[in-house]
Order: structure tokens, then C-alpha cells, then sequence
């Protein structure tokens, strides 16, 4: 039986890093995640080509504003639910940076432009912050597949 240090962890082992993650746990989740802020980073920054008028300005004429604001509703519920679980910082920064920018794609669509003009250049914002967190996140897991490979 080995000793437990006041860490919780048996005498000559050290924390694993990775094992903080709750929800980018591998590499290829790392991957899909940054893969996702990278189109959407696409999405935004079209954004930018097409200005929104707001459905409360405007009405609920069109359906395709409905739909992006069902959209947008759903994104930002389950990415902020990813928040919640998320343990390590480096996670939780990255999920909360995604949520905040699909809340501003939603105030968007609702408010419109006029109304609320740095919301477009907030997501963009947001979305850079995660593709480069994003990416820091998955290095950290190429990095640590290398030491193993190496160690072996």
C-alpha cells in the first residue's frame, strides 16, 4: 500500500496535468474543439459582410432569424453547462470564451448591429481567444504524447 501525500497522491508520483480535464481529455477531443472555434471564427468574422438588422427592431419576419436565435439559445446553454464541468482553468476559459461569444451572436441577432456594434467585433474577439487557447490546449497534448513516445 503506498503512502498518500496531503495531495492525495502516492509518495513519488507528480499530478498529471491532462488529468484535469474533464471534456478535452484527448488529443482528438482538443482537436475537434479547435477544429469547431475555427469555423466559427470563420462564421464571425463573415459576420462582418452581412449586418444584422434585429428581430426586435425589425419583428420575427424572417424565420431564418428565428432559427439563428434558436441556434444561438441552445450553443450558448450547452456551452455554458460545459463551464460548469469543466475543472482546469485552461478549459473553463476556453468553454466560457466560446459561450460568451455565442451569447453575443444571439444578442446580435435579437438586438441587431445598430443597437449593439461591438457585439461582432466581441466575437471575433472571443472566438481568436479560443482558437488560441484552443491550440495550446491541444499542444500541450502533442507535447505530452512526445515526451511519452520519447520516455519509452
Amino acid at each position: 500500500m503506498a503512502r498518500v501525500t496531503p495531495n492525495s497522491l502516492p509518495i513519488g508520483e507528480t499530478r498529471d496535468p491532462m488529468n484535469e480535464f474533464s471534456i478535452l481529455t484527448n488529443r482528438k477531443r482538443a482537436l475537434i474543439a479547435l477544429i469547431h472555434s475555427i469555423v466559427f471564427l470563420g462564421i464571425a468574422m463573415h459576420g462582418f459582410a452581412s449586418p444584422k438588422a434585429g428581430v426586435l427592431l425589425h419583428g420575427f419576419g424572417a424565420s431564418a432569424d428565428v432559427i439563428l436565435i434558436v441556434i444561438y439559445l441552445t450553443v450558448a446553454t450547452i456551452l455554458g453547462w460545459l463551464v460548469s464541468i469543466s475543472r482546469c482553468v485552461k478549459e473553463r476559459l476556453y468553454f466560457a470564451l466560446c459561450a460568451s461569444s455565442a451569447t453575443f451572436g444571439l444578442l446580435r441577432t435579437i438586438f441587431g448591429d445598430a443597437t449593439l456594434p461591438a457585439a461582432q467585433y466581441l466575437r471575433v474577439i472571443l472566438l481568436s481567444s479560443a482558437v488560441v487557447l484552443g491550440g495550446w490546449i491541444l499542444h500541450s497534448f502533442l507535447h505530452r504524447e512526445t515526451e511519452d513516445v520519447l520516455s519509452n
